[in-house]
């Protein structure tokens, strides 16, 4: 059996517009994960990667552990 696809989701939900900055998936992802199918989450899983990879080269107050802005929460 096909290990099971781990939640990207760290509990600290932080939405910019359509994205959560903690874990890089967008509300469509978020709200889809349960009913996903392997690949589709293996797809989901590496866009937020990338996201979260484009943001905090694009924010570098950002903390690398929540993604929230520095001194927030």
């Amino acid at each position: 059996m096909a290990k099971e696809i781990e939640n990207p989701c760290i509990s600290v939900c932080y939405l910019r517009g359509d994205l959560c900055v903690s874990c890089g998936r967008t509300k469509d992802d978020i709200r889809k994960w349960k009913r996903m199918k392997r690949p589709e989450k293996m797809a989901a899983v590496q866009r937020a990667s990338v996201r979260l990879k484009a943001l905090k080269q694009a924010t570098p107050l950002v903390t690398q552990q929540t993604g929230l802005p520095t001194g927030s929460g």
